[in-house]
């Protein structure tokens, strides 16, 4: 029996994508009007060919710029907006950060150390990055959260390779890595108010539509189990699950991390100022929102992150080194994943466009079908908020979704916080696609997870989030806030 080759493949991807978007765009079996299922089209078949990778992801991520103009359904100029757009420079500023730490060998230094003190077991290492990410990203953004461990964990994982003896399995090792430093981001924001923005932005609509202040520790005690409960799901379902390991701690690993720390001799002046730098752009991030309160100036993550790039190209180098005038420089950006920056763009630009057309609104009335049932109603729309959630930004969902459901929750009578706060909490669980969340799109640029199976984890560890945070804000969620 013949193989399909891998052209032939690509060629039935490219064609399906096109049939099943045409088939949308004239057959219009949603029954909609005006600029709707022509952007209807264009996402069915950009999602097709990112599941399938007919195209390189970036390049699919393009497909905005032409069809959008072409179709009518937003000018030259308002679908090339998001490409610009301030999160594409946050990412920008991370990538440079972790390039510098990589330049100076600041990152091999923190791995080791890591691997030193979590042990040297696969599954021991993968926990510690859970619980590390997890701890950070409950007061840290998500996206600075991801941006300091991931250069860290990328480290971690060319140590292991160098001592990889065959035993177990390194593939796995490798992905899980990546993918629990996203989902443990993502997850562990979601536990305080400040943790990630969705959170911040739905607090701010109730507390100016309803005049109510749900508070930070009301906020920790309904969302911080549900954080941990999938924190530690998350580590059994990647690693006794789906991805298991089975790389075993040793005595000759334990040997080799101490000898590669000997060989590493003292910090150099570079790894101290680049560290430098990078502690000085954590703590910034850390202590924004206290810094703006001064009304002095006002920061916000990404011109943080450009504040951090900026200095690595003005610092300099040591005089001893010759390789280098300073620490950054514009020939070691070649290494930069720039492909993730127009990934994350034509995902933004795509997010727009269905919001425009009203496409949003409609799956709001589309859940108000499911009004009879309270824990049903509260299941389906966490169901379509975490799987929206895979499509669009979260911030701009919830801000778009908050006045929709709690709509809907005052015309039923019942308070706007039941519907409101699983619908928050879902918008930052997506874990499916590389474009969901700034934290997914870091990860997938380390050349270490393939679509298919970042897809798979994301789609059970999103189950399993849903039916969590339903169970939760069904029974738990009264008892809490004292609500009914």
């Amino acid at each position: 029996m013949k193989k399909i080759s891998v052209s032939k493949i690509q060629l039935i991807a490219l064609l399906t994508g096109l049939a099943v978007a045409l088939a949308f765009y004239f057959i219009n079996p949603f029954h909609l009007s005006g600029k709707a299922p022509a952007t209807l089209a264009v996402a069915v078949l950009m999602i097709i060919w990112w599941i399938s990778e007919a195209l390189p992801l970036p390049v699919t991520a393009l497909l905005p710029l032409i069809l959008f103009p072409v179709l009518d359904i937003a000018t030259p100029k308002e679908t090339a907006a998001p490409y610009a757009n301030p999160i594409i420079f946050l990412f920008m500023g991370g990538f440079m950060i972790g390039l510098a730490i990589e330049k100076w060998n600041l990152h091999r230094r923190i791995a080791l150390n890591i691997v030193r003190l979590t042990g040297t077991s696969g599954n021991r290492i993968i926990l510690g990055f859970i619980i590390s990410t997890g701890l950070l990203s409950m007061w840290l953004s998500n996206t600075a959260t991801t941006m300091m461990m991931f250069p860290i964990a990328v480290s971690v994982i060319h140590v292991m390779k160098e001592r990889h003896n065959g035993e177990g399995n390194f593939e796995n090792f490798s992905l899980v890595l990546m993918l629990v430093i996203a989902y443990a981001a993502n997850l562990g924001g979601i536990a305080t108010i400040i943790g990630t923005p969705p959170n911040v932005a739905f607090v701010g609509y109730i507390e100016k539509t309803y005049d109510y202040n749900i508070g930070f520790l009301n906020w920790v005690k309904i969302a911080a189990p549900i954080a941990i409960l999938l924190l530690a799901i998350l580590y059994w379902v990647m690693t006794r699950l789906l991805f298991p390991n089975r790389i075993r701690s040793s005595v000759a690993t334990r040997q080799l991390i101490h000898d590669e720390l000997v060989k590493l001799g003292p910090i150099s002046p570079e790894e101290k100022r680049v560290l430098i730098i990078f502690i000085a752009t954590a703590l910034l991030w850390i202590t924004k929102d206290l810094i703006n309160t001064t009304g002095l100036i006002q920061l916000d993550d990404t011109i943080i992150a450009m504040i951090g790039a900026l200095a690595l190209f003005i610092c300099p180098a040591s005089r001893n080194n010759p390789l280098s005038r300073n620490i950054l420089e514009w020939g070691d950006t070649q290494k930069m994943a720039w492909g993730i920056l127009i990934l994350f763009g034509g995902g933004i630009s795509l997010a727009g466009a269905l919001e425009n057309a009203g496409l949003i609104n409609a799956l709001g009335e589309w859940m108000a079908g499911f009004a009879g049932g309270g824990l049903l109603l509260v299941f389906v729309i966490t169901l379509v908020s975490l799987f929206l959630g895979e499509l669009m930004s979260n911030i701009a969902q919830v801000i778009v979704f908050a006045p929709v459901v709690c709509g809907l929750a005052d015309a039923l009578k019942i308070n706007p916080l039941t519907l409101g706060i699983p619908m928050t909490l879902a918008a930052s669980c997506a874990g499916m696609f590389p474009m969901a969340t700034p934290p997914n799109a870091i990860v997938f640029s380390s050349g270490y997870i393939k679509l298919s199976k970042m897809t798979r984890a994301g789609f059970v560890m999103n189950i399993i989030a849903v039916v969590l945070i339903t169970l939760f804000s069904w029974y738990l969620l009264p008892l809490i806030l004292g609500i009914k």
